[in-house]
């Protein structure tokens, strides 16, 4: 499989284009590509194409748009991923698999017992990390749509910001009584879904009774309780699994 490229430049009359200079540092100074190389090239909007290495410099690299390709399907229903801050980096595997599975969008969530403070993001810079690590995701699995990463906001302002057919509140076995993954099979087919995923210490009462006015259904995924980091990929897997996008 060709090295496949990010460049938000590509339009569908584009015949040839220069590569945008991070992509071009990393395919001219660690791949050490050469012209004649074949290399994928998407826009993050569902364009992609196959194209070919025609110059490398050392600040520059151009491409001659060889022709247009079918990019690996989207899911069907549209997922925001809605998760709460983890500590550490643990986010950025979140984000990484979360791409690879589908989701249209992750919206980074502050809770009550969210380890990190508001103020660790008020600069950016690990926003950008995140979004740098959903474009490399988009590259290793195929897609040519990279999703929106947002900022974090509380989750009232989240909830308060969605516009999802469907929402679904990941709770512990032992946050006491929810109505299960039998009730998603009765939930009519949607284009879009809400998945909320809470933090290292579980959501708190008045978070889940505030998810729940806003008509979120609550499930659990077993009597096991999952690590936080863990319970978006394997949500993810069974929801896409029962909406037809496995």
């Amino acid at each position: 499989m060709p090295t496949r490229v990010y460049a938000p430049a590509l339009m569908p009359d584009t015949s040839s284009l220069d590569l945008p200079a991070q992509e071009a540092d990393h395919l001219s100074r660690v791949l050490r590509v050469r012209p004649g190389a074949d290399v994928r090239v998407f826009n993050g909007q569902g364009l992609e194409c196959e194209a070919v290495v025609t110059r490398v410099s050392k600040h520059v690299v151009a491409v001659d748009v060889r022709r247009f390709v079918s990019p690996a399907r989207e899911c069907r229903v549209r997922i925001t991923l809605a998760q709460a801050v983890l500590k550490g980096d643990k986010l950025d595997d979140v984000i990484r698999d979360a791409v690879m599975l589908g989701v249209a969008a992750i919206q980074p969530i502050l809770t009550t017992r969210t380890d990190v403070p508001g103020s660790a993001f008020s600069q950016g810079g690990r926003v950008e990390r995140w979004r740098r690590i959903a474009v490399s995701s988009v590259k290793q699995c195929g897609r040519a749509v990279v999703p929106d990463v947002h900022a974090p906001v509380s989750l009232a302002e989240g909830l308060a910001r969605d516009r999802s057919d469907v929402r679904v509140l990941l709770s512990e076995p032992a946050a006491g009584e929810n109505s299960g993954l039998a009730a998603l099979r009765a939930v009519p087919s949607a284009s879009s879904a809400l998945v909320l995923i809470g933090p290292e210490g579980g959501w708190a009462p008045d978070e889940v009774a505030e998810a729940v006015r806003h008509g979120a259904i609550p499930v659990t995924l077993g009597r096991r309780t999952l690590r936080a980091d863990a319970t978006a990929i394997v949500a993810l897997s069974v929801l896409l699994h029962l909406w037809g996008d496995l």
